[in-house]
Formats: structure tokens, C-alpha cells, sequence
């Protein structure tokens, strides 16, 4: 699982890297960028909701996870003949969908795969593997773009194309690597006709979601920061170098998540599950802040944005892992794939707005008062997450 969440993440996350620069150079604004990315969190977390509950109504779940995995493959790789933002808008949804369709069952698999006592651990390998692929991913990706934008005879859309047809090759190793190497045990019939009433999950459970859905609220999406960070930086570096070095900033993001992610989740085996995600809400708060500032005060400086990038890779790392871990804590084992997909419906919904409102005040008011709305909704995730009581 891990080595194919890895594979997967260096395909996506090349389209992550180059999507704000392309969608510069096709002339749409951060508004409309801020529109796609939460059109497509919002179906995604839709689809996680229905996904989850079928996934505990079947015997096996592995092929829910594995034609998910090849759905966002090609989804990502449609990018490359796109000329618009209504194309990019339906590829970017498609594989969301994909995502969406694999994330509960594939989630619910790995929680029966350890003991109860390892699950921190397990979710944050698993989580260290995807991002390791985050970091490969956008590396790739920059060396591409830098390669074929200094030939003379490619045009301005045409290192892109390349980048996003390249995206296909890991891609669809990642659910060939699925479909080969994870051996699912099935279940008893028994055990998959039981109920998963959304209503049924235990209540510590749905507690511990509104907190989550608070930091929703504010976890805007990550090409957001890039655009951030290059709009801040092109004034003293110019417009494509920028973009480069937000794109690399990007990269240190994904280090950062990658190397937290087991270590917190080891941590949350031992300290507590709320104590840890409460931190990583707060570090998410501190980086939205950080951004807020840096508009205000008109700040151009890359080890100031490194900075940022990092808080808000340490958080990421803190939400995957123990959001994960917590979710196989409270609910019951024939219906975790239920309440994974409650866990992705409201992170997605979270982010859907989150993007929304963060695109929208961007383009109508500003910047600052976009990641200061994101940094508020996010601490306040933080503190009701600290609030809960231990299980």
C-alpha cells in the first residue's frame, strides 16, 4: 500500500506542481483555480460517503480500491489535451472521483492489517510513502517543464502537455502495484450485510468530525499556496523563475510531510490521538497566518515562504496520519468503511469551501484577508480538537 500511494503521488502531484502555471499562462484567474480545486474536493467527499458505505457491503474491497486508482490515472493524464479551464475542471473532478472511490476502502484494509496498538505507525507509513512520492513528483515535474520550455520550437503550452501525458506512466503503475502486491483476506458474508447506518457510528466519533470539519473550513488547497508564494516572489524574480521556485518550495512542503508522518504517528500510538492533531491543526493555522502576513507587509523573502510551506507540511502530516488512525479508533470494524467515508465527506466538503471562499475573497477583497479567514477556521479546528476527551 505504501509503495503504491507512492507511485500515485508522484503522478498527481507532477499536475499539482505545474497546474497554477498552466492555468497562469491559459489566463484564468486564482478565483476560477480556487473553484476547480473545491468543485473538485466537494465531489470527492461525496463519493467517499457512498464508497464507504458500499465497501462495507462487500466481501471484498480491493477492486473498489484498484479501479479507483486507474480512474484518476487517466483522469490526470486528460489534462494534456486540455484548452481551458472547463477541461481542466472536468479532469481535475474525474480524478478526484478516483481518489474518492478508493480512499475508504483501501483505508478501512490497512486498519485491519495491524493491531490496534500500531495503527498510528501504519497510517503514518502509509502516509510517509504518499508523500515521499509528493516530493518525487513535482522534481520531476520542474525538470520537465525547465527542459522542454527552453527549446525554441516548443510554445508556451507545450512543456505542460508533456508534463501531464508523463503523469500516466506512474499513475497506472501505482494500481498495477495494487493489483499485484496487496493480498486482501475476504470477509464473511455475515460480517459485510451488517449495517453501516451513518447515524449508528459512536458518538466520540462524530464529536471528534466536528472538529475536524472546523480545520476543514479553512484548509484551503495547497496550489493556492503556490500561486501565494509565486505572486509574492515574481516581482524580484521574475514570472517563470517564480513559478519554479514555488513549484520547489512546494517540494520542501512534501519533504517535511514525508518525514513527519511516521514519527507523529508513532507519537499518537503512545501520547494520544487529539493532543497530536490539535498541534498539527495549530501549525496549519500558524501558515495560513504566515501567508496573510506576507501580503500585508508585501514580504518577497524564500526563506520566510520555506518556512511556511514547512508548518503547513508538518500539519498535513499530522491530519492524514492521525486523522486516520483516530477514525479505526472509534469505529466499529464492520463499519470503519462508513466511517472513512464520513472522515472524507467532511474533509472534502471542508476543503470544497475552504477553496471557494479562499479564491473568492482573494479575487474580490485580497490575499490577506483570504489566508487570515483560512487561519481562523483552522485554529479554531485546533481548539476543539484539544477540547475532546481522551478515548
Amino acid at each position: 500500500m505504501g509503495l503504491t500511494s507512492f507511485l500515485s503521488d508522484v503522478s498527481h502531484e507532477m499536475a499539482t506542481a505545474i497546474l497554477p502555471g498552466f492555468l497562469a499562462t491559459l489566463g484564468v484567474s486564482a478565483a476560477a483555480l480556487g473553484f476547480i480545486e473545491g468543485v473538485a474536493d466537494g465531489l470527492m467527499s461525496l463519493t467517499k460517503l457512498w464508497a464507504g458505505r458500499l465497501s462495507d457491503r462487500l466481501e471484498r474491497r480491493k477492486p473498489l480500491v484498484v479501479g479507483g486508482y486507474f480512474l484518476t490515472s487517466g483522469a490526470t493524464g486528460l489534462l494534456a489535451i486540455a484548452a481551458g479551464w472547463p477541461m481542466v475542471l472536468l479532469a481535475r473532478a474525474a480524478a478526484w472521483l478516483g481518489r474518492g472511490v478508493r480512499s475508504p476502502a483501501r483505508n478501512s484494509m490497512l486498519a485491519s492489517s495491524v493491531p490496534s496498538s500500531s495503527r498510528g505507525k501504519a497510517f503514518g507509513f502509509e502516509r510517509a510513502g504518499d508523500t515521499a512520492g509528493a516530493v518525487l513528483g513535482p522534481l520531476i515535474a520542474v525538470a520537465l517543464w525547465a527542459h522542454f520550455h527552453h527549446l525554441p520550437w516548443a510554445g508556451s503550452l507545450f512543456p505542460f502537455r508533456v508534463v501531464f501525458a508523463c503523469t500516466l506512466i506512474p499513475g497506472l503503475a501505482a494500481g498495477l502495484c495494487f493489483a499485484a502486491l496487496v493480498r486482501e483476506i475476504p470477509r464473511s458474508d455475515s460480517s459485510a450485510r451488517l449495517g453501516s447506518d451513518i447515524g449508528k457510528l459512536p458518538a466520540p466519533f462524530r464529536r471528534a468530525l466536528w472538529g475536524i470539519g472546523l480545520f476543514g473550513l479553512g484548509d484551503y488547497a495547497r496550489t493556492l499556496m503556490i500561486l501565494a508564494a509565486a505572486q509574492r516572489l515574481a516581482p524580484r524574480y521574475g514570472l517563470a523563475h517564480a513559478a519554479q521556485i514555488a513549484a520547489l518550495l512546494y517540494v520542501a512542503h512534501n519533504v517535511l510531510y514525508a518525514a513527519a508522518a511516521y514519527p507523529i504517528g508513532a507519537l499518537s500510538d503512545r501520547f494520544g490521538r487529539a493532543f497530536l492533531l490539535a498541534t498539527g491543526y495549530f501549525f496549519g493555522a500558524a501558515a495560513a497566518a504566515g501567508f496573510a502576513a506576507a501580503f500585508v507587509w508585501q514580504w518577497s523573502s524564500i526563506p520566510i515562504f520555506l518556512l511556511l510551506f514547512s508548518l503547513a507540511g508538518i500539519s498535513a502530516a499530522a491530519s492524514e496520519a492521525v486523522e486516520g488512525a483516530l477514525t479505526a479508533d472509534l469505529a466499529q470494524p464492520e463499519a470503519r468503511g462508513t466511517a472513512y467515508g464520513m472522515l472524507g465527506a467532511v474533509n472534502g466538503l471542508g476543503d470544497f469551501l475552504a477553496s471557494v471562499v479562499v479564491g473568492i475573497l482573494w479575487a474580490s477583497v485580497s490575499p490577506a484577508l483570504a489566508f487570515a479567514y483560512g487561519a481562523a477556521a483552522m485554529l479554531a479546528g485546533s481548539i476543539f480538537v484539544a477540547s475532546l476527551k481522551p478515548r
